[in-house]
């Protein structure tokens, strides 16, 4: 199923690297964002099926954006990444309504597609 994707972390260069990666394995990326409140926005405003989300973002925690997409009407899935481990989250990564959680450096189509189960 080709989902549509809103990528979301403050670096451009990770940005672009997640795009290739996820239209690689068929997926469109309809938006990117680099901040919480843009994520927020960009959410709203593009309905996508999944956000891929930073967990640390200048402006809001990752994980509160997470918890905010999940109580929308129709919430997206979201899929958090960090360069740091989910053990450093601890059970904040359960409690936020993400899918799941992807660390940066295991990022890869195969570890997206085994969490989404596409």
């Amino acid at each position: 199923m080709r989902e549509r994707v809103l990528i979301v972390d403050d670096h451009v260069g990770f940005r672009r690297l997640a795009r290739r990666l996820l239209q690689g394995i068929g997926h469109e990326v309809v938006g990117e964002a680099g901040t919480g409140a843009e994520a927020l926005s960009e959410s709203r405003r593009l309905k996508p099926d999944l956000v891929l989300l930073d967990i640390q973002l200048p402006d809001l925690d990752g994980l509160a954006v997470a918890a905010r997409l999940s109580s929308e009407p129709e919430p997206p899935d979201v899929v958090l990444i960090s360069s740091r481990d989910a053990a450093d989250y601890g059970p904040r990564l359960l409690d936020c309504g993400a899918l799941g959680f992807i660390a940066k450096a295991d990022l890869s189509a195969e570890s997206l597609v085994a969490l989404l189960g596409a």
